[in-house]
């Protein structure tokens, strides 16, 4: 059985997810390790009105491009052009608001994880519930909705994640994945659907302020394996205009990026955790029992398979280093001697393992957007030096990486003064691909091992295909028992265990950081 024989008989899965800056398509056969062919488009959201958000038609336009880019990549390749598949999964941003009326038209602009305008209803349902409802969430983003009075709430039929509203279109059904529905409203995880009792004290707090209960406005909840509907005719005709592509394929149900990095580093048994690095950035770690407080660093979300999982959510990744990066990438060309991005990179990382361990007194803030764990509404990107620091690249680069990861180890505290346990945690993210550098830093900030595995660079676009690979699978054997005897058995993995030099110097360099977010929170009000 080769891969040819795969495309051509259906025996693929094909996984979509729609990630901060790129949407993002992965193939894999019959084997899940395997993966036949990628496409990509990129997109960035902007800031209208003061709101974050992406275009509708940018959705499509991007599903369009970077399913033919895939199309095109396994024709390049096998000399097949796939017009069906095994299965289907589509996976997104988690959280944000996208509300519909009985029309099924849009009602207001897609507002994104990354809006802060929430502060008021996030903190009124986090009394009313007992349990952190962060700014990000959908319904804290309903709720606020719902506290000013906008004048579409009466109308609103049906509200989702960017991951249902695709699902939605593709397949005409109204369902959600367990992990993403967790970043909706509250999951009890024995039930594996929305907490009841948290659901009849919001009913009874909004009752004569939105059309219809709760529950009728969000998605249905399905477990990884669960059977999510099947292309239709109108779906397929999104997916690819050419008309090529066959309906009828099942979809698994759509789940969040944070759900899809969990099953791409194989974390979903207890003890178990992962971080994914983008434009923001968050560790999951999945809990052994609950925990003792509540926390406002700390989101309860679940795996796909509906076990509770404590997150750590910043809003701020690697953007800022990619910026800084680019400075560079210009540098080399305006030097006359070009260096493409790769290389920059991996310059730039190797650089910052000379540093001193504490990065030399210097301090970076990627701080973009608003960043809840630190405290702040807004976002102003610094690098920060006191006249006496060792301002060397070196330790220029260092401070710049360990900022990707200093609002997360803020809230990796919290978790470990709950007494969460923690086995080894695996990373992924394209800061990863230059290898022993931001994997060793990323050890050294958490105390704890470190696991990079040869899948990981294909992220949450690889996690949502191989979910779509389990429903055929999901009668025979649990999630985990899936992962680690059918697609991680022959995994090549790369850890770095916390080296106690980086422990020290990353200690040291977040003590700063801390004292230091007064500047930031100055800067958001002055500049």
């Amino acid at each position: 059985m080769t891969a040819r024989d795969d495309l051509l008989e259906g025996r693929t899965s094909l996984g979509i997810e729609f990630g901060s800056t790129r949407i993002k398509a992965c193939l894999i056969g019959s084997d899940a390790t395997e993966v036949l062919a990628t496409g990509s488009f990129s997109w960035e959201n902007r800031l209208e009105d003061g709101l974050w958000t992406y275009a509708i038609d940018e959705v499509w336009q991007g599903l369009q491009a970077a399913f033919a880019d895939l199309v095109a990549d396994a024709h390049d390749r096998y000399g097949v052009k796939p017009a069906t598949f095994g299965a289907i999964g589509i996976s997104a941003m988690m959280h944000g608001y996208l509300a519909f009326d009985e029309a099924g038209d849009l009602l207001v602009p897609f507002r994104t994880w990354r809006n802060t305008n929430t502060g008021v209803a996030a903190a009124e349902l986090t009394e009313l519930l007992g349990v952190n409802i962060p700014l990000r969430w959908s319904i804290a983003h309903l709720h606020q909705a719902v506290t000013d009075a906008e004048a579409h709430v009466p109308q609103l039929d049906f509200v989702t994640t960017l991951a249902g509203y695709v699902h939605w279109k593709l397949t005409g059904e109204r369902v959600l994945g367990v992990g993403d529905a967790s970043g909706m409203f509250p999951i009890d995880s024995a039930t594996g659907d929305y907490d009841s009792r948290m659901i009849a004290a919001y009913d009874e707090r909004a009752a004569d302020r939105l059309p219809a209960p709760v529950t009728n406005l969000l998605p249905a909840v399905l477990s990884a394996g669960a059977a999510a509907g099947t292309l239709t005719a109108e779906g397929a005709a999104l997916l690819d205009p050419t008309g090529a592509l066959q309906h009828g394929i099942p979809l698994c149900p759509p789940e969040g990026d944070a759900g899809t990095g969990m099953v791409a580093t194989n974390s979903v048994a207890p003890r178990t955790g992962n971080v994914s690095a983008g434009t923001s950035i968050f560790a999951m770690v999945v809990l052994e029992h609950p925990l003792a407080e509540v926390h406002h660093e700390l989101d309860l979300v679940t795996t796909p398979a509906g076990d509770a999982v404590a997150m750590v959510h910043c809003n701020n990744g690697a953007s800022e280093l990619a910026a800084w990066a680019g400075l560079f990438t210009r540098f080399s060309a305006a030097a006359g001697q070009p260096l493409d991005d790769d290389a920059v990179f991996d310059t730039l990382f190797r650089e910052a393992l000379e540093g001193e361990a504490d990065a030399g007194g210097l301090i970076a803030y990627n701080h973009l957007a608003g960043e809840p764990i630190a405290g702040l509404t807004e976002g102003r990107p610094l690098f920060v030096r006191t006249s006496d620091s060792a301002f060397t690249l070196a330790n220029f680069m260092r401070a710049q990486l360990y900022g990707v990861f200093g609002t997360l180890a803020l809230g990796m505290q919290v978790l470990a003064a709950e007494g969460v346990g923690l086995d080894r945690m695996f990373a992924h993210g394209g800061m990863f691909r230059t290898a022993g550098v931001a994997q060793r830093f990323l050890a050294g900030a958490l105390n704890a091992p470190v696991a990079v595995g040869e899948l990981a660079s294909e992220g949450g676009a690889w996690g949502i295909a191989v979910l779509a690979s389990y429903l055929a699978h999901a009668q025979d054997t649990d999630l985990g028992t899936f992962l680690d005897e059918s697609v991680f058995a022959s995994a090549s993995l790369s850890t770095a265990d916390p080296d106690p030099a980086d422990v020290a110097g990353f200690t040291t360099y977040l003590d700063r950081y801390r004292a230091g977010l007064a500047i930031e929170a100055a800067a958001t009000e002055n500049l």
